[in-house]
């Protein structure tokens, strides 16, 4: 292995390794490495808080090394407490299954198919018996699992703590013993648990697995780590559009961050960025753009993120209405339409927050207006997760029509009124009646 290659792996992106030393001269002993990595399909969709690890996996398969997959199919069910205040609902098995083909789909994006080993941990937890359980847990003390800081600040504030929670480190450690782990790869927030299978492997004659630790990619919010559940995140099944307008999203302070962790770009570049930043010599919008073509092009290809800057600059920069934007039917003579329907001119055209004046030819075709309920128009084309998320964005000022901000969650439409929700999600009124 060239030196320099060793040093980008065990640098570039990485918080901490344990224990580093012993894992340079196994590394450079020439033997094929068993990597270890679980995952626990609780949720469906990968976002690139989990590209990080998986990049780095990739990058240990390309020096010839095995990664060994493990589908949490038993911890998922229990959910990983880490981070938490509160107990998790368990997942049904069902659902647990369902989310793990989807999760597989998307991890060889990034990860070589043809050199990874995946396994489940049904294979061995499946046949445990309560036998097997109490032996298990014979092998750590309460104090041991108290130490996790999660636990801690749980039981110091009188929070519950199910005894399966208290379980979850114990199985995810005798996966390493079941695969014999030479290394396990997690985020930072994973520390406690690799070193239980390192300390379990240990007890149980084998040689402990290294730990090899990785930061957390901070969120389009900029402040806390990027999660689906507090939405700022960004996933890798996201269209060219949105993951691109999604990256030019986050604040400037994390750009060199995920050139770090989420691309290729050389060190030496990246310095360059960092120096000019500093000085104030270069636009973070211009690096910015190159992140976003760098992300996009990963997934998606050359041209589809060429296609996406055009379409951010067009509609973003230049604040002009998409070419493709979708649609959506409303009535607008039928009588559940409401009592507010009448003929009237429309008030401003598309894309202005002017009004017509008086001797514009459009001015005398008359539209149906109408009274509709923006909430559910966003909800039924899933430009939002939930009503309540509709009347967040809808106080925030997040909301227009026709170039206006919307502050009520109704609203009179017109047919062809367009919408917009935030920077990048548009939808267009259409006459349902004139459709058919």
């Amino acid at each position: 292995m060239m030196e320099k290659d060793l040093q980008y792996v065990l640098r570039r992106g990485v918080t901490e390794i344990i224990v580093e030393q012993e894992l340079v001269r196994l590394l450079e002993s020439g033997k094929r490495l068993r990597l270890k990595m679980g995952f626990d399909p609780s949720r469906p969709d990968i976002h690139l808080g989990h590209v990080v690890g998986m990049r780095k996996l990739r990058q240990f398969q390309e020096l010839g090394h095995q990664v060994v997959l493990i589908v949490g199919d038993w911890t998922a069910q229990i959910g990983d407490p880490s981070g938490t205040s509160q107990t998790r609902q368990m997942l049904s098995a069902e659902e647990v299954r369902a989310n793990a083909e989807t999760y597989l789909q998307q991890f060889f994006k990034v990860v070589d198919r043809e050199k990874t080993e995946v396994l489940w941990q049904s294979e061995w937890f499946g046949k445990f018996t309560l036998a097997d359980v109490i032996r298990l847990t014979s092998k750590f003390t309460v104090a041991q699992l108290l130490a996790r800081e999660d636990f801690n600040q749980r039981y110091s504030a009188g929070r519950p703590i199910a005894i399966t929670e208290l379980l979850y480190p114990l199985l995810q450690a005798y996966d390493s013993v079941m695969m014999e782990a030479d290394v396990e790869f997690g985020g930072i927030d994973q520390k406690f648990n690799c070193l239980m299978g390192r300390e379990l492997q240990q007890m149980m004659g084998q040689t402990p697995q290294h730990v090899f630790l990785m930061p957390l990619l901070v969120g389009t919010d900029g402040q806390q780590k990027m999660s689906k559940s507090l939405d700022n995140y960004i996933a890798i099944e996201d269209t060219p559009e949105d993951m691109y307008g999604k990256v030019m999203s986050i604040p400037d302070s994390l750009l060199m961050d995920y050139f770090e962790l989420l691309t290729d770009v050389p060190d030496e570049e990246l310095e360059e960025f960092r120096r000019g930043l500093s000085a104030q010599s270069v636009n973070p919008m211009i690096l910015k753009k190159r992140l976003a073509r760098e992300i996009v092009g990963q997934f998606h290809g050359t041209d589809a993120s060429n296609e996406a800057e055009s379409n951010f600059e067009k509609v973003v920069q230049k604040k002009e209405v998409p070419e493709e934007i979708m649609e959506i039917a409303f009535s607008f003579t039928s009588p559940t339409s409401g009592p507010n329907e009448k003929l009237v001119r429309p008030p401003f055209t598309h894309g202005t927050e002017g009004f017509l004046g008086e001797g514009e030819s459009i001015s005398a075709l008359p539209r149906v207006i109408s009274t509709i309920d923006i909430p559910g128009v966003l909800l039924a084309k899933s430009l939002v997760k939930s009503r309540a998320e509709a009347k967040r964005l809808i106080v925030q000022g997040a909301v227009s029509m026709d170039g206006r901000v919307i502050h009520e969650s109704e609203a009179q439409v017109y047919a062809d009124s367009i919408i917009r929700i935030g920077k990048r999600r548009w939808v267009k009124i259409v006459d349902a009646d004139a459709k058919q």
